[in-house]
C-alpha cells in the first residue's frame, strides 16, 4: 500500500515539476485530467496483468469519456509520467514508455502491423518510448519504433523511424532537428523551441538565394 502512495505522489509531483500553471496537489488531484488518466491506467493494469482484461477495458474507455485520453490498459508505462492538458492522446497496447516522460494533447502512440522474416504480424505494433521524452502537442509516433532517452519530438511531427538518444526531430516526415548531449537536456515546453532551426528549411532558403544570385547575373 506505501508503494503505491508513493508512486501516486510522484505522478502528482511530475506534474507539478512541469506543468506552471499548477500550483499544489491538492489542485493537481482536483484539477488535472491527465493525472486521473494515468492513475486509472495504473489500476487498470493491474487488473489487465491479473487476467481481468474485461474489466479492465471497460473502466479505460469510461475513464476516456472523462478524460478524452485514451491508454491501453496492456500498455507499459514508467513512473513519472506527465500527459498535459491530454485531450486527444491515445497510447496503444503494445506501447510502451519509459520514466519521466512528457506528452501533450493530440499525440497518438499509434500501431502499425508489422511482418516478421516469415510474413506473420508481429505482436509488437507500437512504439516504445525512452526515459526523459517530450513529445509535443499532435505528434504522430506510428510503428513498432524505438525513441531514445531524451528525445525532443516537436509539435505535430509524424515519426515513423527510430530515433537516437539526444535528439530533437520535427516535420512530416520527422527529421533531426538538432542533437545535444545528455548533460545538456533541459526541459522544453511542446518540445521545440524558437531558437530551434529546420536543417531542411535552411537548405531551401540558401538555395532559393542562389538562384536570386543567378537570376541577378549579368552575362
Amino acid at each position: 500500500m506505501n508503494k503505491i502512495f508513493k508512486m501516486i505522489l510522484s505522478d502528482i509531483d511530475a506534474v507539478i515539476k512541469r506543468d506552471p500553471a499548477t500550483n499544489s496537489r491538492l489542485e493537481v488531484l482536483l484539477c488535472s485530467a491527465g493525472l486521473w488518466a494515468i492513475l486509472a491506467y495504473r489500476g487498470c493494469h493491474w487488473l489487465w496483468q491479473h487476467k481481468c482484461k474485461l474489466p479492465a477495458r471497460f473502466i479505460a474507455q469510461f475513464v476516456r469519456f472523462l478524460t478524452g485520453i485514451e491508454i491501453h490498459p496492456a500498455s507499459r508505462i514508467g513512473k513519472n509520467l506527465c500527459i498535459d492538458h491530454g485531450m486527444g492522446v491515445v497510447i496503444g497496447e503494445t506501447a510502451e514508455i519509459g520514466n519521466d516522460v512528457t506528452i501533450y494533447q493530440g499525440v497518438t502512440l499509434g500501431g502499425v502491423c508489422a511482418f516478421d522474416e516469415k510474413g506473420k504480424i508481429t505482436n509488437k505494433r507500437h512504439p516504445s518510448i525512452g526515459n526523459n521524452v517530450i513529445i509535443g502537442a499532435g505528434a504522430q509516433v506510428l510503428g513498432p519504433i524505438k525513441i531514445g532517452d531524451n528525445v525532443k519530438i516537436g509539435a505535430n511531427a509524424v515519426v515513423l523511424k527510430d530515433v537516437d538518444d539526444n535528439q530533437t526531430v520535427i516535420g512530416v516526415p520527422a527529421h533531426t532537428c538538432s542533437k545535444h548531449s545528455k548533460q545538456a537536456q533541459q526541459f522544453v515546453a511542446y518540445g521545440i523551441c524558437a531558437a530551434d532551426k529546420d536543417p531542411i528549411e535552411c537548405k531551401i532558403r540558401n538555395l532559393e538565394n542562389e538562384i536570386k544570385k543567378l537570376r541577378n547575373n549579368k552575362f
